[in-house]
């Protein structure tokens, strides 16, 4: 059975897109810590970060680096931080979340509700920066 993110991939399920290539694809989290939170996923499906082949491996996060930019010019921070964790869906990703502070990166603390017309003009925002 695919993962949610291959669904996304396939184009069966919609999301708020920031950037994309053959091998990867970056989108808005539905359910973000911080405006701007973004999710890097190889469209390769692979469990596990570590078990991404090598050049994905490396690939990915030269990838993540520029939407990290993209992050940085489009959403007041100090910084973009970085998590893997791999627990929510079973399909190798990065999440990118912009940090004015180390709590901003807590997993434990409710998410944003945020509508789908917020994810959609923080997209646009960010793909424009």
């Amino acid at each position: 059975m695919p993962s949610i993110f291959s669904l996304i991939v396939a184009g069966d399920i919609p999301c708020h897109k920031i950037a994309e290539d053959d091998r990867f694809l970056a989108f808005l989290d539905i359910q973000p810590l911080a405006e701007g939170h973004t999710l890097v996923i190889p469209k390769l499906e692979v469990d596990r970060f570590f078990d991404l082949p090598d050049n994905l491996l490396r690939d990915i996060n030269l990838f993540a680096r520029d939407v990290a930019l993209q992050l940085e010019r489009a959403i007041p921070c100090q910084r973009v931080g970085v998590a893997v964790i791999g627990l929510e869906v079973p399909h190798a990703h990065v999440h990118l979340i912009p940090l004015n502070g180390v709590a901003d990166i807590n997993f434990e603390r409710p998410k944003l509700d945020v509508s789908q017309d917020d994810l959609a003009a923080t997209a646009a925002k960010i793909r424009q920066a």
